[in-house]
């Protein structure tokens, strides 16, 4: 199993750190857990707490969005399973939802410390509010880290998963702001006229011989 500090200074591209661990659905194993799936890791600072309770519901009630996406859902404190197990009643009651995916009890701090979700100089008993989106070869494609006050964007993660699979699918970027549905730019890269008309049979335009747009693909 790699150390944690091989591993607290995470980057994209990286491989997402397997672990086994203690959760709210028994014993779990994240890349087999994972299997072919995206995943959404998120950490809470701890249970109990208004903000969290929030974000936890919000997940929660975003269940289909992230099944549609094939993606599944894991969030973790340094709290307990069993006050993992209570704190579910009290969010399903406030943010009327059910709970369907697992929390990771970590009292410990390994599997905190192995993705580095405790930053000491904000907190160094509790985890930050850190996400990481991870693609079905294991590979982290998204890190965003919020300070405890904040309550994470929930439409914004899936604006990225989305954005993430289009790109894989379909060789394109996408723009600043860009929603579901709008026109994509063409990598610079991609310059060959054939592979140009093969990739993109919707055409495109030439803003700047480097800033090329063209309809969503898969539109």
């Amino acid at each position: 199993m790699t150390t944690a500090a091989e591993t607290a200074n995470l980057r994209l591209g990286d491989t997402a750190p397997d672990f086994i661990a203690d959760s709210t659905i028994g014993k779990l194993e994240f890349h087999k857990w994972l299997g072919d799936s995206w995943g959404v890791f998120f950490s809470h600072p701890k249970d109990f707490t208004p903000v969290c309770t929030t974000e936890l519901g919000e997940a929660a009630k975003r269940s289909a969005d992230f099944k549609k996406r094939n993606v599944k859902v894991l969030a973790l404190s340094v709290d307990s399973v069993a006050s993992h197990d209570k704190w579910k009643g009290d969010i399903e009651e406030t943010q009327k939802c059910l709970v369907d995916y697992p929390i990771v009890g970590d009292g410990s701090k390994r599997v905190a410390n192995l993705y580095g979700m405790i930053h000491p100089n904000a907190s160094d008993s509790f985890t930050v509010r850190t996400v990481f989106v991870v693609d079905p070869k294991k590979k982290i494609r998204l890190t965003m880290t919020y300070p405890a006050s904040t309550g994470r964007n929930f439409d914004e993660i899936l604006r990225v998963i989305d954005a993430l699979q289009l790109s894989d699918a379909h060789k394109v970027a996408t723009p600043v702001n860009w929603q579901d549905g709008d026109d994509c730019i063409i990598p610079p890269a991609i310059q060959d006229p054939e592979e140009l008309k093969t990739n993109y049979p919707k055409g495109f335009k030439t803003i700047k011989p480097y800033f090329r747009v063209t309809p969503q693909p898969n539109k």
